[in-house]
C-alpha cells in the first residue's frame, strides 16, 4: 500500500507538497474542484461542514479541465517527488444536469467524457465522484476528539429543501428561479446513476481511468429532502452491478461505512478489497453511527484501523492510502499538525505489513 495526502485546489503548493514527503507520502489525491470561490472558509480541514449557504460557486461551464493543465499539475507534482494518485470529485458547473436529470444531461455527458479522456491522456490513473444531489450536509462542528480537539459530527438529519441552481452544496446558476429542488425517488435517482454508468464507463475504459465512487457522507437515506444511493455498505455492491467493468470500483471510506448502520465495517472491506474493488482508501475514525457521530482521531474511535489495514495487505490491496479528514491540534498550524499525527500512525502501521 502507498500512504498519501489529499490536497484541495487552494492548497496545491509547494510547500504542501514538501510536507507531504516530510510525512512519508509518495502520493497526493487532488481535490481540483475550487469548493471555496466565494470565500467561504467553513470548517476545521478545508472540509464543509454543511447548512448555510454551501460550499462556494460551481465553476464555469465552458471551461473543462484540458490535458494541458492536467499533465501541468502531474509534472508539478512529480518534480517534488510525489505521483498524482487521483482527481476527486466533478465540478457540478460540469454535469448538474446528470444529477438532476435536467435538459442539458446529454450536453454534459459529453463534458464528463471530454474530462475523462483529459485526465487519462495526463496519466492520472483514478478520478472520484460522488453521485449526490444533496452532498455533505448536516455537520456540526465542535471540541468532539481526545484533549478537546475540534472535529466535526451529525446529530440529526438536516431535511432543508436544496434551493434551485444549487447542487452538492454548489451554486451553479446564480439566475435561477425561485423555489427548491423537487424532491426526486430513490429509483429515478439510481436510475440517473445507471445512465451516468452506461455512458461513461465505456469511455473510462478506453482511457485508462479508473472511475471511484464515494459512498453517501453522512450516509442516511434521505438529506435535504433528496434520496442518497450508498447509504449501506450492500449498496455498494447494486452500484457495482449496474455496469461490471474493472473501471467502475470504489472510492472506499472508511469512516462512512463505519457511520452506517447496517453491516460490518470490518466485513465490507474483506468483501470489496477481496474482489479487487477498491481504487483507494479515505482512512478516517468515528464515534456512534448516523444520526449521531463524532470524527475522532485516528487511534481513538469505533474502528481498529491496524486491523483494516492488515485485512487490505492481505487482500492484496496496492493502491493509496489517504487520511481524508482529521481532528485539528492546537497548534499554530492546526491542519497540519492533525494530519501529520495521522499520517504518521498510518506510516508506521504500513511499514509493520511490509
Amino acid at each position: 500500500m502507498k500512504l498519501g495526502l489529499g490536497l484541495y485546489r487552494h492548497m496545491l503548493t509547494p510547500k504542501n507538497y514538501r510536507f507531504a514527503r516530510q510525512c512519508g507520502c509518495t502520493h497526493v489525491v487532488v481535490h481540483y474542484v475550487d469548493y471555496f470561490n466565494q470565500g467561504e472558509d467553513s470548517d476545521l480541514d478545508n472540509q464543509p461542514t454543511g447548512g448555510r449557504s454551501g460550499w462556494g460557486r460551481a465553476g464555469a461551464p465552458d471551461k473543462l479541465w484540458t490535458e494541458e493543465e492536467l499533465s501541468a499539475l502531474k509534472n508539478e507534482i512529480n518534480r517534488e517527488g510525489l505521483e498524482l494518485a487521483a482527481i476527486e470529485n466533478l465540478d457540478p458547473a460540469h454535469w448538474h444536469d446528470v444529477l438532476l436529470d435536467g435538459p442539458r444531461i446529454r450536453e454534459q455527458l459529453e463534458n464528463v467524457k471530454t474530462i475523462i479522456r483529459n485526465v487519462g491522456r495526463a496519466g492520472i490513473p483514478v478520478l472520484g465522484y460522488n453521485f449526490s444531489l444533496a452532498g455533505v450536509a448536516g455537520r456540526i462542528k465542535g471540541s468532539f476528539a481526545r484533549g478537546n480537539a475540534v472535529s466535526v459530527g451529525m446529530d440529526g438529519v438536516d431535511q432543508t429543501p436544496i434551493p434551485r441552481g444549487m447542487v452538492w452544496n454548489m451554486v451553479y446558476d446564480t439566475h435561477a428561479p425561485a423555489g427548491t429542488v423537487p424532491t426526486a425517488s430513490p429509483e429515478e435517482l439510481w436510475q440517473r446513476l445507471k445512465t451516468f454508468l452506461e455512458a461513461i464507463i465505456p469511455v473510462a475504459e478506453e482511457a485508462g481511468v479508473t472511475l471511484a465512487a464515494h459512498p453517501d457522507d453522512p450516509p442516511v437515506p434521505m438529506l435535504r429532502s433528496q434520496p442518497r444511493l450508498v447509504y449501506q455498505p450492500r449498496l455498494y455492491r447494486k452500484l457495482l452491478d449496474l455496469k461490471p467493468s474493472p473501471r467502475n470500483a470504489l472510492e472506499f471510506c472508511v469512516g462512512s461505512l463505519a457511520e452506517m448502520t447496517e453491516g460490518d465495517i470490518y466485513q465490507a472491506v474483506e468483501d470489496y478489497s477481496r474482489k479487487g474493488k477498491v481504487a483507494y482508501v479515505h482512512l478516517r475514525n468515528v464515534k456512534g453511527k448516523v444520526p449521531h457521530y463524532r470524527e475522532t482521531f485516528i487511534d481513538e474511535g469505533d474502528v481498529d484501523m491496524v486491523r483494516v489495514l492488515r485485512m487490505l495487505h492481505r487482500n492484496g490491496f496496492d493502491g493509496v492510502v489517504i487520511p481524508d479528514h482529521t481532528p485539528q491540534m492546537d497548534c499554530a498550524a492546526p491542519w497540519h499538525a492533525g494530519m501529520a499525527y495521522a499520517l504518521g500512525y498510518m506510516r508506521a502501521h504500513l511499514q509493520q505489513l511490509g
